[in-house]
């Protein structure tokens, strides 16, 4: 009968092997995280900075305070509205800090990266035009409107999800929701020329 040799500093602590899987799930986690939402929030991000370099900043941010905490991910419920708010957060930190509105008022770049897949040449012109139209009446609306029906009717957030964003009440959210679109009925029912 031969004995088996057993030497201490061969073995792997389970607790180690454990903590490896966690931290390889947690990393592709992550990298699913990036890739599913990163033109999300880019968008949320360019819709209040309306400078694209300022929005990919605010986009980065937001995922490296991700990695930071990417041991929590697991206990996220919503991950997407988790992230918009980090981005939500750090673009009006930026905002607030420069205390101005970037002199490049770019619309026709977030009227570029909304969705117009399966159109013709001529429509896919079209759409565009209407899009930078719609958006510079959007930028017209009160701040507080505009916030909800930028995370409404581009990133489609339920009223519930916008308060959380935006940390008010449900009932806020409809309120200023019914006034952003009143208004904005008005404004695309009025001729050009009135503008």
């Amino acid at each position: 009968m031969s004995a088996s040799l057993h030497l201490p500093w061969m073995e792997i602590a389970p607790t180690a092997v454990h903590d490896q899987a966690r931290q390889h799930a947690n990393e592709e986690a992550l990298a699913a995280l990036v890739e599913q939402y990163a033109s999300t929030l880019y968008r949320v991000a360019f819709s209040v900075l309306r400078n694209a370099a300022d929005a990919e900043d605010a986009v980065q941010e937001a995922f490296l305070r991700v990695l930071r905490h990417r041991d929590s991910l697991q206990e996220i419920r919503d991950h997407r509205v988790w992230l918009i708010r980090i981005v939500w957060n750090i673009v009006l930190d930026r905002k607030r800090r420069a205390k101005t509105r970037p002199e490049t008022d770019d619309v026709s770049e977030l009227a570029r990266v909304l969705p117009a897949s399966g159109l013709s040449a001529e429509e896919a012109a079209a759409a565009a035009q209407h899009h930078t139209r719609v958006l510079r009446l959007v930028d017209t609306l009160p701040v507080k409107e505009r916030e909800v029906l930028v995370l409404s009717a581009f990133e489609e957030l339920s009223s519930v999800e916008i308060a959380t964003v935006l940390g008010i009440t449900e009932s806020s959210v409809r309120s200023r929701l019914f006034r952003a679109r009143n208004l904005m009925a008005e404004l695309l029912e009025r001729p050009r020329s009135l503008r």
